[in-house]
């Protein structure tokens, strides 16, 4: 990559970071002149983890985006995303998030996994993806933009790291083979009452087809894939719900112990 390239990355990842800590939301990279490729996205991305990682912060794993029709509609796009977990952004359940530190935030309920082995690119297989399964939980992903709307392109959530604030987390239990997860069922609740739903099989036909796009992924631009102790958030198996302050959102489902998180 030429200097002057590196440079502009550099730059840009600056301002998102600049913009969520200040919580002064920054236009949309793809509506300005110099547009933005889904290469371009994911250096930026890689680019802002590198600082954020400078300054003290720890990678714990992945998140896969988009995976599931109803967020692929949302949004606009066809293709999944990812973007990079932090410790920082890891909480458990029954946490209280600060609605006021968030700019935009959203919810999404989720089938995560903790991998116990790593797992390889580029073509890796369904039963090597569950093999690499050590346990499996409930994810509340709160997902947020620095730009000044969700009107944005794929691209730009790549940039802002999949559009990632923090995962609250449920107990995780070890895998049973049994279990059938393409049809576990989560429900979302807001204050006691239901208010969105979804099978596993939601995110690309089974929840653990994320984690093959992910080692794929990863492969395709660096020399590893997926790591032994890695989370992986698989998607969303409903569309985002607008997270409102004073409330409380808990996902349940029939195999998984609950999570919950409420707001301030």
């Amino acid at each position: 990559m030429k200097e002057q390239e590196h440079q502009r990355i550099v730059r840009v990842a600056a301002t998102l970071l600049a913009a969520e800590r200040s919580r002064v939301p920054t236009a949309s990279l793809t509506a300005q002149p110099c547009g933005l490729t889904l290469e371009d996205a994911y250096r930026i991305q890689a680019a802002a983890i590198a600082m954020r990682v400078a300054d003290g912060a720890r990678v714990v794993g992945h998140k896969v985006g988009v995976t599931s029709q109803a967020m692929q509609e949302q949004m606009g796009v066809t293709e999944p995303d990812s973007g990079v977990l932090l410790a920082e952004m890891v909480l458990p359940s029954g946490s209280a998030l600060v609605r006021g530190e968030l700019m935009q935030p959203r919810v999404e309920a989720e089938i995560a996994f903790r991998l116990g082995q790593d797992l390889q690119g580029p073509d890796p297989t369904l039963e090597e993806a569950k093999a690499a399964v050590a346990e499996v939980f409930l994810a509340i992903e709160v997902i947020d933009t620095r730009f000044t709307s969700w009107r944005i392109s794929l691209a730009d959530s790549i940039a802002d790291n999949a559009s990632c604030a923090r995962v609250v987390t449920g107990t995780m239990v070890p895998l049973d083979p049994a279990w059938d997860l393409a049809a576990e069922q989560l429900v979302v609740s807001v204050d006691g009452r239901a208010v969105a739903a979804g099978e596993g099989r939601a995110v690309l036909g089974d929840p653990f087809r994320p984690l093959l796009w992910l080692a794929s992924r990863l492969a395709a631009v660096s020399h590893y894939g997926l790591r032994a102790g890695d989370l992986v958030l698989a998607g969303a198996v409903h569309a985002s719900l607008p997270l409102e302050q004073n409330t409380t959102v808990q996902v349940t489902a029939p195999h998984l112990p609950p999570v919950a998180l409420r707001t301030t």
